[in-house]
């Protein structure tokens, strides 16, 4: 059994990064990681029922028309924050050319 070279010693986080990466789940991760800050951002989890995203653009479909219509008032901060969710979370590929930051969001 022939022995590992070393190497100089990385941190966790950008083997971590190298491992999606060469795995090609970044863009899968990345939309999931945008699903999740929605449900953070907006608190309108359960009442979430489906969820597509596509270019920039996240489409939500709620089952409360009084809470899609509060929501509408508050689309540009719920964009702003589910970005800085975004930023703050080491797994979200910020260079990922399918899933990267939120630029719209539109609610149905």
């Amino acid at each position: 059994m022939g022995r590992l070279s070393r190497k100089k010693a990385e941190g966790i986080d950008s083997l971590i990064q190298a491992w999606i990466k060469s795995n090609r789940i970044a863009a899968p991760l990345n939309r999931h990681l945008v699903f999740s800050a929605w449900d953070q951002a907006s608190g309108a989890g359960r009442y979430t029922v489906r969820r597509y995203y596509n270019d920039g653009k996240l489409y939500i479909t709620l089952n409360s028309s009084v809470l899609r219509s509060q929501l509408t008032f508050q689309k540009d901060f719920l964009i702003e924050k589910i970005n800085a969710i975004l930023n703050g979370n080491e797994l979200f590929s910020k260079d990922n050319r399918q899933v990267s930051y939120v630029k719209e969001l539109i609610l149905k």
